[in-house]
């Protein structure tokens, strides 16, 4: 009998253009769009121009672009640098509910890297896309996000196998070939959360990734020249499962394989931050509306949230940009003082902000229960009392983004043309091109 693993890699092989629905490949085409804006707007970053002028020093001379830049180096520098570009920022969109996978910055950077260096068409593209995501999701919701549980940030981990997928396809490799690309990218997973109880690093959390992206292009391009590595790499004995997740949920990786489509499930940001923010932002941002306070009128926050929430989120002092970032009161206090929906709301140091300070201190924080439900990981219940004593109580299950509210094309293709301003030289013939990108000959052909 096949292992799970085998299944999965012969699935990703042999999927085909016509075997997605087109709701599947118009929810791909748009999670495309979304990540590219995001990586053009991470090209803009100061530690991302570390990364960069590192691909650029080592790998200069190849095929695969670096996007919102000139530069091209070898593929999988290519991959690296993008995937820490794509995530450079918190605006790289991932899953509800979520599983520990991002989409958007580790698919599109091996999709970019390989389908430059093949010059391959848009259905290609799309099909690599879904691949990668159909299995790196079912990844993602076996581990039942225990990853993080442990100390691992779950993307540098599911990440390296979807990469894997998407590089494999576009290399058009056999099931055998996919299934040992797979075994490869088992034992090159990686990424800390280290950051999140230090305080600081935070930086290092947008290069997991990068990393991922890499690591899947790494392990597909040896798959293709005869490597091997184990076919039971998720399921089997000390396999990947085993080393990285507590109690997972194995039947889940074959589930609904080419009918239950996982891409369908993809979560586009509404706010640069973490995602476990945007919801509580979200819920903040309806009662201001509604009752028209501000945040010098507040005089406390109260959240009831996730047990994930509590464990990780709750950072107090954050020294850098990145780690107020993946901290709920400082994304609360930030939204508060600022318009969360600016990335420069979040890049201009609000941990440096005595305002964004000092109401991060009065944000408390609580479980609710109803978050343990399958499913409601993001449920909020939101209570902001005043300093006159009036006190606003909302409760939120998503955001405006998610695939239970979703974003219209109008707001999907204005999020694109604000975060790529001023950076690609023709923004809204690019937008036309990848919203249209099963018509696209060749990637060589795009104007970014």
């Amino acid at each position: 009998m096949s292992s799970p693993t085998q299944i999965l890699a012969d699935f990703a092989s042999r999927l085909s253009f016509e075997d997605i629905p087109d709701a599947i490949v118009r929810k791909a085409n748009d999670a495309i769009v979304d990540s590219v804006a995001a990586t053009v707007f991470g090209s803009t970053l100061p530690w991302s121009r570390i990364v960069i002028d590192y691909a650029v020093k080592y790998g200069g001379g190849g095929t695969g672009r670096i996007l919102g830049t000139p530069a091209r180096v070898a593929t999988p520098f290519a991959a690296l640098a993008n995937g820490t570009l794509a995530h450079g920022f918190e605006m790289d969109n991932l899953r509800q509910p979520s599983a520990g996978v991002h989409a958007g910055s580790t698919l599109l950077p091996p999709m970019f890297a390989v389908g430059d260096e093949v010059d391959a068409g848009g259905r290609d593209l799309l099909v690599a896309f879904v691949a990668g995501c159909e299995v790196m999701c079912r990844i993602g919701v076996a581990a039942r996000n225990t990853a993080e549980k442990l100390g691992f940030h779950s993307p540098g981990l599911t990440g390296t196998f979807g990469a894997a997928v998407t590089a494999g396809r576009l290399l058009r490799l056999d099931p055998r070939q996919m299934a040992n690309a797979l075994g490869i990218a088992g034992s090159l997973c990686s990424g800390l959360l280290a950051f999140s109880k230090a305080g600081n690093g935070g930086t290092v959390k947008r290069l997991h990734t990068g990393r991922a992206s890499e690591g899947g292009v790494l392990a597909a391009c040896l798959a293709s020249a005869g490597f091997d590595g184990p076919d039971v790499v998720l399921e089997g004995k000390l396999g990947f499962f085993e080393a990285f997740t507590r109690e997972p949920k194995l039947d889940e990786l074959t589930a609904g394989l080419g009918s239950n489509w996982e891409t369908s499930r993809i979560c586009m940001k509404a706010y640069p931050c973490h995602v476990t923010a945007n919801t509580p932002i979200q819920a903040l941002r309806d009662l201001q509306a509604a009752h028209g306070f501000a945040a010098q009128d507040i005089a406390e926050i109260h959240i009831a949230t996730s047990e994930k929430v509590l464990s990780h989120h709750d950072i107090r002092h954050p020294n850098d940009i990145a780690t107020a970032q993946y901290s709920l009161p400082f994304c609360m206090a930030t939204a508060a003082w600022r318009d969360p929906s600016e990335p420069s709301s979040f890049l201009d140091n609000p941990h440096e902000d005595a305002g964004i300070i000092d109401l991060a201190q009065r944000v408390v924080l609580t479980l609710n229960e109803e978050s343990k439900a399958p499913g409601a990981a993001w449920a909020t219940k939101l209570r902001v009392r005043l300093r006159d004593g009036r006190e606003f109580a909302i409760e939120r299950r998503d955001f405006r983004g998610a695939p239970s509210n979703p974003m219209s094309a109008e707001e999907l293709d204005a999020k694109f043309l604000h975060l790529v301003d001023g950076v690609i030289a023709d923004p809204r013939r690019l937008l036309e091109q990848l919203n249209d990108l099963r018509a696209l000959p060749r990637i060589s052909q795009l104007a970014i």
